[in-house]
């Protein structure tokens, strides 16, 4: 026996020309229970008397399709209806989502608690995007939780290298205003290069990154990932919470809402903690962040120019001026600028390209190029001698010299 709303999507589905076997595949029931209620007539509510409409009676159709498009969050859902005008409550819409869910079975694990302070756990997810050109795009996701106050902070990123990684930490840091003792991660070859008697070989600018934050690294046991299930949780809730519907402009303005969305969603009591987590954030005895010089060591990156001129970035490429073609520059992003400096001189810095394949050209950056003959640098070189000029005399000479006389 299944519910009248599953019931009656059946029949909406089928109004719309699909089969008994597409519409059990689509509702996750077998073919021959479709096509049983497919020759039925909708249910009624076999009560006497007149029922009352439902608010949520003309936003069925929205439902149906945001359920369509694999929305099952009724949180979402309910924000998106409210935006549209819809002003009832919840209860109603998690009761007529509730027989489309698709049934989710897990073993039981043991709750893990941590003391104020003690831990943070990290992961990297995946999510996807459609362009304005209707191209689908993935990219990662940096996560980080405070195990103790359920605090959160995301970063969506161009790459989940050792760089980006260590950038996205600090930045995680920086919110929180403090290091946690212990940083909980998966065993990602960006943080470890594999394991000796058990322990793990640490990625040594990880290890480095962690001596001078002050924290001590620790990695979840094999094939379990619910050593770290806070941040496991906190990655499907991103991607079923803050994602389904989200518009945005770059990258930047992506980051800009999901702070405004961890904001949001930690000023909000906690389901497992009954607290606040941005009030509980300063409970947590967090160890005091290291000096922003540290801090922005590792925001740089090091990259070589090429003969044209320009360097590479997250996907974009930005001009150099000539000279320093074939150098050695260093690079980072500074808000929303990208700066290349060449030991402590800065030598560029333009507004960040977030779109893949852009190039931003330096004004005048090959102004005098032609004049140089297309050398970029003064090449070092050897000097070849000149040729020293030999004296030319007489043979009779040599023959004094050697005490010979000719006769006659």
């Amino acid at each position: 026996m299944i519910r009248s709303g599953l019931i009656n999507m059946i029949h909406e589905k089928a109004q719309k020309g699909k089969s008994a076997y597409t519409i059990g595949k689509e509702l996750g029931i077998s073919k021959n229970t479709a096509k049983k209620y497919m020759n039925q007539p909708k249910t009624t509510h076999g009560l006497k008397g007149r029922i009352r409409p439902s608010k949520l009676d003309p936003f069925k159709p929205q439902i149906n399709e945001m359920v369509e498009n694999g929305i099952f969050n009724c949180v979402v859902i309910f924000e998106r209806l409210k935006d549209m005008g819809y002003t009832g409550g919840i209860t109603i819409i998690k009761d007529y989502v509730k027989p489309f869910r698709p049934a989710r079975n897990a073993p039981a694990v043991r709750r893990y608690e941590t003391p104020p302070g003690k831990q943070a756990q990290m992961d990297w997810g995946v999510i996807h995007y459609i362009d304005e050109r209707g191209i689908t795009h993935k990219a990662p996701v940096f996560i980080m939780i405070l195990s103790n106050s359920r605090c959160k902070y995301i970063e969506f990123a161009k790459r989940c290298d050792i760089y980006s990684l260590l950038r996205c930490m600090v930045n995680a840091f920086e919110y929180y205003g403090g290091v946690p003792e212990v940083v909980l991660t998966d065993r990602m070859k960006t943080v470890m290069n594999g394991s000796e008697a058990g322990k793990p070989i640490w990625n040594s600018r990880f290890e480095d990154f962690a001596a001078d934050m002050g924290f001590v690294p620790k990695v979840c046991r094999v094939k379990r990932p619910q050593t770290k299930g806070k941040v496991e949780r906190l990655v499907d809730y991103v991607k079923n919470n803050f994602l389904p519907g989200r518009q945005f402009k770059d990258l930047h303005d992506l980051n800009s809402q999901a702070l405004e969305w961890c904001r949001k969603a930690d000023s909000k009591i906690h389901g497992t903690t009954g607290e606040i987590p941005l009030e509980a954030l300063n409970k947590e005895p967090l160890l005091p962040l290291p000096d922003k010089t540290v801090r922005d060591k590792y925001r740089w990156e090091t990259r070589i120019v090429t003969r044209d001129g320009l360097v590479s970035y997250d996907g974009a490429k930005y001009g150099i001026p000539w000279q320093y073609s074939g150098r050695e520059v260093r690079v980072r992003i500074c808000g929303d600028f990208f700066e290349a400096y060449y030991g402590e001189v800065r030598i560029a810095c333009h507004k960040v390209e977030y779109a893949s394949g852009k190039i931003v050209w330096l004004k005048g950056q090959y102004q005098g190029l032609a004049e140089k003959g297309g050398i970029a640098m003064p090449l070092p070189f050897a000097r070849k001698k000149e040729t020293e000029t030999v004296e030319i005399r007489s043979l009779s000479v040599y023959d004094t010299l050697a005490g010979v006389i000719f006769n006659g």
